[in-house]
């Protein structure tokens, strides 16, 4: 029985690290589009986690809420930040400090 335990702890932690990985390219790709759109720069072309959580999704399922900073810039000189909120595998929701429109 402890056999098991012992081989399945590993596997759980490939797996969250795995899942982890997926959810951070996804939310590097979302993030520099979101960037593209609205004409800004996307610094240092990655994202740094700052939160993880579990929450339901819109089905009542449990799944991991998982928060990510990232640095964009709108004059090329100044570093303004942004998040980007990601419910399981999808977007939940995507902020950007205030800049200036020119």
């Amino acid at each position: 029985m402890w056999e098991y335990a012992l081989l399945l702890v590993p596997l759980l932690f490939a797996w969250f690290a795995y899942d982890a990985m997926r959810v951070r390219e996804t939310a590097i790709a979302l993030a520099r589009a979101a960037c593209e759109r609205q004409g800004l720069q996307f610094l240092d072309f990655t994202v740094q986690g700052a939160r993880l959580r579990v929450a339901r999704n819109a089905d009542g399922q449990a799944a991991l809420r998982r928060s990510y900073c990232f640095e964009f810039s709108d004059d090329g000189s100044s570093r303004r930040l942004g998040t980007i909120v990601m419910l399981g595998a999808d977007l939940e929701a995507l902020q950007f400090e205030p800049y200036r429109l020119e």
